[in-house]
C-alpha cells in the first residue's frame, strides 16, 4: 500500500486576484455581445482604492469600462466603505489601446502568411481529467472550489452574518495506491467583521461550511485550520494587491498535471492560451468518459499565426486501455484543434466568460461550459474497439 498527500486551493470571488479576473472577463463579455469578432487581451490590477484596466482591444463594440468594473466590484460584495474597498468610491483608471495589427493579421483569414485563421500566440496548453469525481476532476480542487462557493453562499444568504467577501480554502487529500481515501486537512481563511471572536468563527465555519461540503471524506483524524493567523478583518485590495491571471492553478486542476503558464481571463477565444486549454480539457474528459483511461493529460502547442498545432500529446499516466500513441490518433481524427475548429466546436464566440472567472474553469455543470460535454465519448470508445 502506497500513501501520499496532495493539496489544492481555491479563492472566493472577493479575493483581489479573482476580482481582477472577473472585471477582465466582464469587459470581454460586454464586447462579445456587440461584436463576436472582438479581439482582447485585457488585464487588471487592484490595490487600496484603485482599479487599473490595461491591455489591447480590437472591436466594433463599445463598453463603459468604469461602469462595468464598478458593477463587478459591487456584485463581488464590496458595497460598503466599512469593508475597506467600495465600488462607488474606488478609482477606476483605464489604459486600453488597439490590438497590434501585427498580431491581428495572424488571427484573421488571408491576412498573415497563412490563409487559415492562426493561433493568437505561441505556447503550450494542457487539459486534464480523471475518474476521482463525477465531474472527472481531481478531488482536492473539486472540494476546494465547493468550499469557497459555500463561503460565498452563506455570506450572500446571510446564514453567517459576519463573513466578508475575501476568503480562501485549501484541501489536503490522502491517497492510497493512487485513489482518494480521506480528507487529511482542511484550511479556511475567511474575512470577517471586527467584533466576532475566533472561537465562534472556527466553530461556525466547521459546522456550516466544511462539514456540509466535505462530510463524507472527513473522519476523526481530519485536521481543521480556520483563520490560522487568528484575525482576518483587513481583506480584499486593501490587504493584498490583485492581478488578472495570477490564479492559474486555481483556475485549472489545483496543481494536478502540467500547466502551460498562460492565464485565461480577459482573453478572447482567438487566444489559444484560453481556447486551446478548453479544448485540451474537452479531449481529456471525453477520453476518461469513454473509459479509455482513468487519468488523462493532453497537451496542445501552437505557433502564432499558424492554424494546425505544432504538437499534440496524450498521456494516460499508465492507466490507458490502449497505447497513448493510439489515443493521439483518435484525438486527431475526432477533434478539430485549429483555432477556428476549437471556436466552432465549443461555440466560444458568446458572452459566457465572466462566470468562468470564479470557482474554476473546469468541472462545472453549466450548459455554457461546452468543453465539459462528453459527447465524443461513445465515438471514441467504438473507434478504439473496446
Amino acid at each position: 500500500m502506497v500513501k501520499h498527500l496532495f493539496t489544492s486551493e481555491s479563492v472566493t470571488e472577493g479575493h483581489p486576484d479573482k476580482l481582477c479576473d472577473q472585471i477582465s472577463d466582464a469587459l470581454l463579455d460586454e464586447l462579445l455581445k456587440q461584436d463576436p469578432n472582438t479581439h482582447t487581451g485585457i488585464e487588471c490590477i487592484t490595490t487600496t482604492g484603485l482599479i487599473l484596466v490595461a491591455g489591447e482591444v480590437k472591436t466594433k463594440g463599445y463598453v463603459d469600462v468604469q461602469a462595468t468594473a464598478r458593477k463587478v466590484i459591487f456584485e463581488a460584495g464590496y458595497d460598503d466603505p466599512a469593508v475597506g474597498f467600495d465600488y462607488d468610491q474606488c478609482a477606476v483608471l483605464v489604459a486600453l489601446h488597439e490590438q497590434s495589427p501585427d498580431i491581428a493579421q495572424g488571427v484573421e483569414d488571408d491576412k498573415g502568411l497563412h490563409k487559415e485563421q492562426g493561433a493568437g500566440d505561441q505556447g503550450m496548453m494542457f487539459g486534464y481529467a480523471c475518474n476521482e469525481t463525477p465531474t472527472l476532476m481531481p478531488l482536492p480542487i473539486d472540494l476546494a472550489h465547493r468550499l469557497t462557493k459555500k463561503l460565498s453562499d452563506v455570506r450572500k444568504n446571510k446564514e453567517i452574518d459576519w463573513i466578508r467577501t475575501d476568503g480562501k480554502s485549501q484541501v489536503t487529500v490522502e491517497y492510497e495506491d493512487g485513489k482518494p481515501k480521506r480528507v487529511h486537512t482542511v484550511l479556511i481563511s475567511t474575512q470577517h467583521k471586527e467584533e466576532v471572536e475566533l472561537d465562534e468563527i472556527r466553530k461556525t465555519i466547521i459546522e456550516k461550511v466544511i462539514k456540509p461540503v466535505c462530510g463524507e471524506w472527513l473522519d476523526e483524524n481530519t485536521i481543521f485550520h480556520v483563520n490560522p493567523t487568528g484575525r482576518f478583518v483587513i481583506g480584499g485590495p486593501p490587504g493584498d494587491a490583485g492581478l488578472t491571471g495570477r490564479k492559474i492553478i486555481v483556475d485549472t486542476y489545483g496543481g494536478v498535471g502540467a500547466h502551460g503558464g498562460g492565464c485565461f481571463s480577459g482573453k478572447c477565444p482567438t487566444k489559444v492560451d484560453r481556447s486551446a486549454a478548453y479544448m485540451a480539457r474537452y479531449i481529456a474528459k471525453n477520453i476518461v468518459a469513454a473509459e479509455l483511461a482513468e487519468k488523462c493529460e493532453v497537451q496542445l502547442a501552437y505557433a502564432i499565426g499558424v492554424a494546425e498545432p505544432v504538437s499534440i500529446m496524450v498521456n494516460s499516466k499508465g492507466t490507458g486501455k490502449i497505447p497513448d500513441e493510439k489515443l493521439e490518433e483518435l484525438v486527431r481524427k475526432h477533434f478539430n484543434t485549429t483555432p477556428r475548429g476549437i471556436i466552432e466546436s465549443l461555440d466560444l464566440l458568446r458572452p459566457i466568460f465572466r462566470k468562468t472567472a470564479t470557482y474554476g474553469h473546469f468541472g462545472r455543470e453549466d450548459p455554457d461550459f461546452t468543453w465539459e460535454k462528453t459527447d465524443k465519448a461513445e465515438a471514441l470508445k467504438q473507434d478504439a474497439g473496446i
